[in-house]
């Protein structure tokens, strides 16, 4: 964001944009953000259709571009409804805390590099701000979505809301601890949390010496170099923005819509957007952490001018709808998750995986500074214990024995005998009848 005399390095700092710059970005974003959301709904409705034999929309505007247009529309002009007994400021302020923070966070997402603006002899960078800890503001914003959905969900004076807010902010926070801890590694390897400098950073090409006698070179993107990181953070951001198959909070067969039960009209329209924002925003973090941001893949990045100018944009846009189009594909294959399993996959797997990840990338790291070994023999020595974690994961356990609950001698039992209910005595039925078929002997 700052403006560039014409004969100035490409890479000046930003942050001192112009006034009417810095507002043309935030107009250019804000709209950018709307039309996204419009296209995506259009896009996740077609590929669904096409998935499951149908046509999807067709009518209105060209292949059906203008539906969702027309169905916001309706949203906007539809009756307002407002049950009896909510919290009345409260039920109208939490879908603002959940559309707003969703705008807030593409301002640290880069673009692309420095551009002349058309028309002018002003250049600057093709993104709104940066900080030296733009992802922890990414993640900080984000976190305050989630104020917005269980206060939607308690004010709605609806037992189905209640427990859909519950359900999501149980989601979203344990997932978003699973979020934060893939992001750790990526910092080690790029030495900031800026964006713009984690995107610089991937843009050297890597090699690796296999036995001292063959370079392999590897991209520098952190999906090849920190893989398993950019699997935690993909399974992540699918359950931080409770979408299919982890769109437990709105699940339908038993919440009826979850918090979002007893909303209509604009209201309901503004969770439906933050909900399509942060899916772009995730996205875009994934690209600009672990996919070079906005630099060109190969084999467009042969071509000398491809990271120049504002071809860039076309890149990094190419990467999100990868993204975008990685959701709609999973919502149209893969069953909804039963809520226990949900919660034990963030807690008991990807958390503690994530933290062994951190550990050992941590350590190579180390060892590879203050020694003489190779990246090469630390590389190996890492793939084993993955390899060896993930058998150990797969292996089944041992085997429980089948217990059920009976009373002991036929008598009845008495759940409050002690003035507080606690379950039956469980009793071994292979030992009982072990015990029985001696007594009979």
């Amino acid at each position: 964001m700052t403006m560039i005399p014409l004969a100035a390095p490409p890479d000046a700092g930003v942050g001192h944009d112009p006034w009417w710059v810095i507002g043309l970005k935030v107009l250019i974003i804000f709209v950018l953000l709307v039309l996204l959301t419009l296209f995506n709904i259009w896009w996740e409705r077609r590929v669904v259709a096409r998935m499951q034999h149908r046509i999807g929309p067709n009518v209105h505007g060209p292949a059906g571009l203008l539906q969702s247009l027309a169905d916001g529309v309706k949203l906007m002009l539809k009756e307002d409804l407002m049950p009896k007994g909510v919290d009345r400021f409260v039920y109208v302020l939490a879908p603002v805390i959940v559309a707003v923070p969703a705008f807030l966070t593409f301002a640290v997402i880069p673009f692309g590099p420095t551009v002349k603006i058309p028309f002018t002899d002003t250049y600057t960078r093709l993104q709104l701000t940066d900080l030296p800890v733009s992802v922890l503001y990414v993640m900080a914003i984000a976190s305050i979505g989630i104020y917005g959905i269980v206060l939607g969900g308690w004010s709605s004076n609806s037992t189905y809301s209640l427990l859909g807010g519950l359900r999501s902010s149980a989601q979203m926070i344990s997932y978003e601890v699973g979020m934060g801890l893939a992001l750790v590694t990526v910092f080690l390897f790029a030495g900031s949390m800026s964006t713009s400098d984690i995107v610089a950073a991937q843009s050297q090409h890597q090699t690796v010496s296999l036995f001292g006698a063959v370079d392999i070179p590897i991209p520098g993107w952190y999906a090849f170099l920190l893989f398993p990181s950019f699997v935690i953070y993909v399974i992540s951001m699918i359950g931080e923005t409770n979408r299919a198959p982890f769109d437990l909070p709105e699940a339908e067969g038993e919440l009826v819509a979850g918090f979002l039960t007893e909303y209509s009209s604009i209201k309901y329209a503004m969770f439906f957007l933050a909900e399509y924002i942060n899916m772009a925003t995730v996205s875009a973090l994934a690209t600009t952490l672990f996919l070079g941001g906005w630099q060109a893949p190969w084999p467009i990045s042969l071509w000398d001018g491809a990271n120049s100018g504002y071809w860039p944009v076309l890149w990094f846009f190419g990467k999100l709808m990868g993204f975008i189009f990685f959701y709609i594909w999973l919502r149209g294959t893969l069953p909804r998750l039963r809520y226990d399993q949900f919660m034990k996959l963030g807690w008991k797997i990807l958390i503690p995986v994530s933290l062994g990840w951190i550990l050992l990338v941590a350590t190579v790291r180390a060892v590879g500074r203050e020694t003489t070994f190779s990246r090469t023999t630390l590389l190996v020595a890492a793939a084993i214990v993955v390899v060896l974690a993930l058998v150990s994961m797969v292996l089944p356990g041992k085997p429980k024995d089948d217990k059920t609950a009976e009373v002991a001698d036929g008598k009845e039992f008495d759940a409050f005998a002690g003035g507080f209910p606690v379950p039956p005595p469980i009793v071994d039925t292979q030992t009982d009848s072990r015990s029985k078929e001696g007594s009979r002997g």
